[in-house]
């Protein structure tokens, strides 16, 4: 089935947004090659995509049967690298487009699961999951606790896009408005939960341990 030219022009936006996040992280946290910032900026970009496609059985995933995925993924990889020193002058760029592609795929993820005859449930489900993978996949690769589990209001967004886009269907009103709002609406509430540290409840922390929610995420 191929992808609505909205589902498409989301799709690629946060593949480049979080291509670009994946390849500062690399730049920033462990200073990797350009090799290294390449496949660290495209899984970041990719990894949610692909998990989402596997999970519905649209096969082969959009990033194997569409170069555009790949070349928009490797685009935002190559501006990190390149101007990454420019970059780093902004410290809060990291969080921007990690908000920006959460709050994009999960827009993304819960339409093409309704599209595939899914239930509200399991969209909002799918949502969140593709929002959340790439970035998993990039904090396993750099050896640290991924953001979904750790970090200020991370998952949350994700769910609440994912749900408005999935009520946005079910109403028939869906379409580039409603699907920006709920984008902006999840990447509204990722960025004040960083900004004011917002949290979800979580287990006590023995006396003097580290708060591993507090890093950038």
């Amino acid at each position: 089935m191929p992808p609505s030219p909205l589902l498409l022009a989301l799709d690629l936006t946060g593949t480049f947004a979080f291509g670009l996040n994946g390849a500062l992280t690399a730049v920033r946290a462990v200073r990797l090659d350009l090799v290294g910032v390449l496949a660290l900026g495209m899984m970041t970009a990719l990894g949610g995509g692909i998990i989402r496609d596997v999970l519905i059985g649209s096969l082969p995933p959009a990033t194997f049967s569409d170069l555009r995925y790949l070349g928009v993924a490797a685009g935002g990889a190559l501006v990190a690298f390149f101007l990454s020193v420019e970059l780093e002058r902004f410290t809060k760029l990291i969080t921007i487009f990690d908000a920006v592609g959460l709050g994009v795929f999960c827009v993304t993820g819960a339409h093409m699961a309704i599209e595939f005859g899914l239930g509200p449930v399991q969209a909002v489900l799918l949502g969140t999951v593709t929002a959340v993978g790439g970035g998993t996949l990039r904090d396993v690769a750099v050896r640290r606790v991924p953001s979904v589990l750790t970090s200020d209001f991370y998952a949350v967004p994700a769910l609440v896009g994912a749900a408005l886009t999935v009520l946005a269907m079910h109403l028939g009103i869906y379409g580039i408005a409603s699907a920006l709002v709920a984008a902006g609406v999840a990447v509204a509430i990722r960025l004040a939960g960083v900004r004011y540290r917002l949290r979800v409840p979580s287990t006590p922390r023995r006396r003097g341990e580290a708060d591993p929610g507090r890093g950038e995420g």
